[in-house]
């Protein structure tokens, strides 16, 4: 993009202070500046401008619409459990399966440099959270004897290390050709009269445009073709922080399946009534997830008839998407949803200012909105010991700590039910590729 381009560009949207400090940057900042200007979509940017003056936070679930209702979760046992296993096996030997995972975010909360899936999180060999989850991957192609394709969602500011890493572990086993890496897209920051921000005078404030930007980056980056040239149909979604979950479990692909489901969705029992997760609500026939911010005091408290929380059971992000569904999604415009945050800036000056107070907007898509789209959703339930142990803190709940804890029990699970018995407390480790 030239000068002029840029200039007639953002003159045509409003945003002509992008350019204010031209005259001092060097050629190098200049060309810098010009391609992130490239990257921006000023038609989605206009309609993030329009939000702006309207704006209000979300109001309790309960206060609109239709009195919501906890959808049919199914707890798989006996003869249906061993119906669903035989169907995921069936689109497993069918070439059916294919596996997306979010890893768009960086260590920093954890004190660590770099892609949050190169955080070291083996107890004994400190192998990053991409190793434990690529070779769950690899142990599903070596049981069937047929490439499960691994679609990786990176951002801009850690794809090159993400490849990297995958590189200097040999892709953890995995064939090259069958690991697909796609970046998310970024989104400026507006002030508040819509203004985008500069958080230097040769740099556009960006920020990732949530998982649910996941859509618009499969169609634009070619995996959605991808998925459809090689026959994909069931697409089992996770994210990064989570080396306990079960990656394309059987019982799960093959309950989307019997369910011919769009958007099949696991859920787990929450701890408490107030535990920060969103749930899944019907309102009439519409199914919708609603953030716990949403939900009233009286909803969470709320009892069935056997005692139970009537809203009992929350998604830790675990899904399995029909292909088709999620390209007809890819075709549309998705909700936006708004965050106040505390930007840093440039003055007329060019000095970097640090607010101490929210003064921009940051503007996200979450990929839960599209569960009112599907036709057919479904949803099954899991004990969140066997399956979730995210490492989101550096410590306390939900830390290193935690998560590796909860490694251990499973490590020691598996094996007993095998017949191998770990006496004391030695600390261990299990290769999920031997895991068949």
């Amino acid at each position: 993009m030239t000068y002029e381009a840029a200039k007639k560009l953002l003159e045509k949207n409003g945003q002509a202070d992008v350019l204010r400090f031209w005259n001092k940057l060097g050629k190098a900042s200049r060309a810098a500046l010009l391609k992130q200007i490239a990257t921006i979509d000023f038609k989605e940017l206009a309609r993030c401008k329009a939000m702006l003056p309207t704006f209000a936070p979300a109001a309790a679930a309960a206060a609109k619409g239709p009195a919501p209702k906890a959808p049919k979760v199914a707890e798989l046992t006996g003869a249906k459990l061993a119906e669903a296993i035989a169907a995921g096996e069936k689109e497993f030997k069918a070439g059916r399966v294919g596996v997306l995972l979010v890893a768009g975010g960086q260590g920093s909360r954890l004190g660590f440099e770099g892609p949050k899936g190169a955080y070291p999180i083996g107890p004994v060999s400190d192998l990053p959270l991409f190793y434990f989850h690529a070779r769950k991957v690899l142990a599903k192609t070596l049981k069937y004897g047929k490439p499960v394709p691994f679609y990786v969602m990176t951002s801009e500011a850690n794809n090159a290390a993400t490849v990297a890493c995958f590189k200097e572990h040999d892709w953890f086993g995995l064939d090259p050709k069958n690991v697909f890496f796609f970046t998310q897209g970024m989104w400026p920051g507006m002030t508040d009269d819509g203004r985008i921000i500069l958080d230097r005078p040769d740099h556009v404030f960006m920020s990732p445009d949530g998982h649910g930007g996941l859509l618009a980056a499969l169609k634009a980056s070619g995996a959605l073709a991808d998925m459809k040239k090689r026959g994909i149909r069931d697409v089992f979604f996770f994210q990064v922080d989570n080396p306990l979950v079960d990656i394309a479990d059987e019982a799960f692909i093959g309950h989307h399946a019997l369910q011919a489901s769009d958007y099949t969705l696991k859920l787990c029992a929450k701890r408490d009534p107030f535990e920060k997760v969103g749930m899944p609500m019907l309102f009439g026939k519409t199914c919708k997830m609603v953030e716990y911010t949403e939900m009233t005091e009286e909803q969470c408290l709320r009892k069935d008839k056997d005692g139970r929380l009537y809203f009992l059971f929350g998604s830790p992000a675990i899904h399995v998407f029909d292909r088709a569904f999620l390209e007809r999604e890819a075709a549309k415009a998705m909700p936006l949803h708004l965050a106040h945050k505390k930007i840093a800036r440039v003055d007329d000056k060019g000095s970097v200012v640090k607010p101490t107070e929210p003064n921009g907007w940051k503007f996200e898509k979450f990929i839960f909105d599209i569960l009112s789209d599907a036709k057919r959703t479904a949803f099954l339930a899991f004990d969140s010991a066997d399956e979730f142990a995210p490492v989101k803190n550096a410590e306390g709940n939900d830390s290193p700590a935690t998560c590796k804890a909860a490694l251990q029990a499973k490590w020691r699970r598996q094996l007993a039910a095998r017949g191998v018995t770990i006496q004391g407390d030695a600390t261990i480790e299990v290769d999920p590729a031997g895991m068949l």
